[in-house]
């Protein structure tokens, strides 16, 4: 499981983490003097390994929080906290080299991948054609193209090529960096569609988008193989997987020939039923954890990891309180060193924190989330309204001091 980075955001948030590491009560006060250094967890660390991790972080002058029976060998394994500077863990690091038991060896690798991520603040996003899109300079803003007619923001739905090339064009106009297009609605509850319906739906309309806008960057939502092939062919550069590569086995390779990317998405369950009590025992964890896996099957079918975007699948398979932890902590998932989407525009969670059951009054909160995302410096967010999301990340990119 990879290495999770954890800022947290108070001191009762840093105690909820001691307490469920089931570190000593007389610790907490100790640890809240570190809490604003940069912390890496490790779960499912072996004790002996958790007590060498503690010594050694102690005489560089960092430190580990572990399970309070770790020192007395009362449990088998523990949960790690690592407490230090970058030059501190890279000490660490080399140290490990010399320590291969215990499971060190395979830590030492899952820490020095996870200081190589960090390092990453800037990519190049190969697409077709010899082209890519920056990201890390600034957050750029996704725009939704949905011909559908049932996504669940009802203003959102196109009902043809002509239809969805007027309203890309203005996105394209208000500043969208990319155009997502979809022919299957993956709210709640969802239907599947069948792939000659979805292609019939969409592929057309990237064949009039590419014709319009030979130099746009045109990303198409779906999860399977044969509609990513048929609108590849058509001239889509990315595309977006909410399934992580879980639904089709053919997915990646079809996205390597055709020379372009893909946001591989976060999704415990499926649509129809993802909603349905889903449950963590640890949310970031888990979401890394799968993260590094699917990116390790895709780079086996080809899909080299320079053409991967991460997305942690805010409200697919997860409850409101989950949505709201992976918004506190997207600096979670950097250690992967891969650039991060989130698309929250109008979900459920935001009507549900603000009691507003109709997407269509959710337009002020998808623009908070979008300058927190901006704020933490997310390379993409997915929004149905373009125009006045590129004026809240511009803003927020203006005070952070970031190119625009």
């Amino acid at each position: 499981m990879p290495l999770v980075q954890i800022r947290f955001v108070d001191d009762r948030e840093l105690s909820g983490a001691l307490e469920a590491l089931g570190a000593d009560p007389r610790c907490h006060s100790f640890f809240h003097r570190k809490r604003e250094t940069l912390c890496l967890q490790c779960l499912h660390v072996d004790t002996r390994a958790a007590n060498a991790l503690k010594q050694e972080l102690l005489a560089r002058g960092g430190d580990a929080a572990v399970h309070a029976h770790a020192i007395d060998r009362g449990v088998g394994e523990s949960s790690v906290l690592l407490f230090g500077t970058l030059s501190q863990l890279r000490s660490l690091e080399d140290k490990l080299a010399a320590m291969p038991y215990w499971g060190l060896d395979a830590l030492r690798r899952k820490l020095t991948e996870a200081l190589t991520g960090l390092s990453q603040r800037r990519w190049s996003l190969p697409l077709p054609g010899g082209r890519a899109l920056p990201l890390g300079d600034r957050t750029r803003i996704m725009g939704i193209l949905n011909l559908t007619p049932d996504s669940f923001h009802q203003e959102s739905r196109l009902d043809s090529p002509d239809s969805c090339l007027v309203r890309g064009e203005a996105m394209l106009a208000q500043g969208a960096d990319v155009l997502d297009l979809g022919g299957e609605s993956t709210r709640p509850g969802a239907a599947a569609v069948d792939p000659e319906e979805e292609i019939r739906r969409v592929a057309p309309a990237v064949r009039a988008l590419r014709s319009r806008f030979p130099e746009a960057v045109l990303s198409v939502d779906t999860t399977k193989a044969a509609v990513a092939r048929a609108c590849l062919e058509e001239g889509a550069d990315l595309i977006n997987d909410i399934s992580g590569l879980t639904f089709d086995p053919d997915l990646a390779s079809t996205v390597a020939r055709g020379g372009a990317s893909l946001v591989l998405m976060h999704i415990q369950g499926v649509p129809r039923t993802m909603q349905q009590a889903p449950h963590y025992e640890n949310l970031l964890g888990e979401v890394a954890a799968f993260f590094g896996e699917q990116m390790a099957r895709a780079a086996q079918a080809g899909l080299e990891p320079e053409r991967v975007v991460l997305d942690p699948g805010f409200g697919f398979g997860k409850t409101a309180e989950h949505n709201l932890e992976l918004l506190r902590h997207l600096e979670a998932f950097c250690p992967l060193g891969r650039p991060l989407l989130v698309g929250a525009s109008r979900k459920s969670t935001l009507g549900t924190v603000l009691g507003l059951p109709d997407p269509a009054n959710r337009l002020e909160a998808t623009l908070a989330v979008t300058s927190l995302c901006a704020w933490q410096g997310v390379s993409l967010v997915r929004v149905h309204d373009v125009a006045e999301n590129v004026r809240a990340a511009r803003m927020v990119d203006a005070v952070r001091g970031v190119a625009r």
